[in-house]
């Protein structure tokens, strides 16, 4: 793993997670943990409205987890209500937490390459629909990182099982002055909740 991933990774501090936060991210690590004794690949799909911020920080982040914690045979994707684009402050924070990033195509919906570790093959980040290609369409759990996409489908075809792990939308905070401040926080509570999922596993 990076050196810069591996010192962000040291910041973060998963014991200061709530109690009843907790016991929800509890659910997923007891899924993991119960595909992982069947001898089953665990796939995670992380969905929110526009698959353009929180989905795709669940994303990297679990994908992240697993590798540093050692967790094999786990395959994470992100996906949206609806496809817009990976925001281009999502990639930012990405980068400040120590991701090496490049952009592989142009145009509305531009395809970048996440990278954490040379030895794992690159997060590839852009907006689809939860369905769409690469991702699953069977035995995957879907995790709810937003309400609206929560409230608003309440059947995702295809999940064996349902988490909903919702997130503040950093986009409140875009065009101010406390944009980067935000969505570094949102970042860090992400990676932290994902580390703690994986470290139970």
């Amino acid at each position: 793993m990076y050196p810069a991933i591996q010192s962000y990774l040291t910041t973060l501090d998963y014991n200061r997670i709530p109690a009843e936060r907790r016991a929800l991210l509890d659910k997923l690590t007891e899924y993991i943990t119960g595909k992982i004794g069947q001898k089953e690949p665990v796939q995670l799909t992380f969905i929110c409205t526009h698959n353009s911020r929180r989905s795709h920080l669940g994303q990297v982040w679990a994908q992240v987890a697993a590798v540093h914690f050692g967790v094999a045979g786990v395959d994470t994707f992100s996906g949206g209500t609806e496809a817009t684009a990976c925001n281009p402050r999502t990639i930012a924070t990405l980068e400040r937490a120590g991701l090496q990033i490049a952009k592989t195509t142009e145009g509305e919906n531009p395809v970048y390459e996440l990278r954490f570790d040379e030895a794992h093959p690159p997060v590839i980040a852009f907006s689809k629909v939860y369905d769409q290609s690469p991702n699953p369409t069977e035995g995957f759990a879907a995790i709810m990182t937003c309400s609206h996409a929560e409230e608003n489908c309440p059947f995702i075809p295809g999940a064996e099982k349902r988490f909903a792990i919702t997130y503040i939308d950093p986009k409140e905070a875009d065009d101010s002055p406390a944009e980067a401040a935000t969505y570094d926080a949102r970042c860090r509570q992400i990676a932290e909740e994902m580390l703690y999922v994986f470290s139970k596993v």
